[in-house]
């Protein structure tokens, strides 16, 4: 498994959201379970379009059509963990979503926690059909 530099991550992605560790996503290990990553990173994902973007998902939706997660590092509760996200790929109707979770443990000192890819489609909200990624969606994740 490759190991990255905080600082040099954290430098590489514009968009950062906090994430709040609920006491229920800790398992029986004391740490976050391996699936609540997966609420992370969508957390992280919908506030990116919407905010990054400007995605309106009622008329044009994302689904995601693969994703891939790296543990690096257990999440504890005192943790203070932020989630990174950035676009590395644009197809015709799909893109790919670059994410980490990074921060900081309970005595300061700086973690990458988890990395995920993210392959999006764009679709239709009527159909559920693949359609191309919108110009002004796409314009704006190209300059992610």
């Amino acid at each position: 498994m490759p190991s990255y530099d905080y600082t040099q991550v954290k430098s590489e992605f514009p968009f950062i959201t906090p994430i709040q560790i609920r006491f229920s996503d800790i398992d029986g290990y004391l740490h976050v379970n391996n699936g609540v990553y997966f609420s992370y990173f969508e957390h992280a994902r919908a506030v990116f379009l919407y905010q990054v973007a400007g995605w309106n998902v009622m008329t044009i939706g994302t689904v995601v059509g693969r994703i891939e997660i790296d543990y690096l590092r257990p999440i504890h509760l005192e943790d203070q963990v932020e989630a990174l996200v950035k676009c590395s790929r644009l197809g015709n109707s799909s893109f790919d979503l670059e994410q980490f979770l990074i921060g900081k443990d309970a005595k300061g000192s700086e973690h990458v926690f988890a990395k995920c890819k993210c392959v999006m489609v764009a679709v239709d909200m009527n159909t559920m059909k693949p359609v191309p990624v919108p110009p002004e969606y796409r314009e704006k994740l190209e300059a992610s």
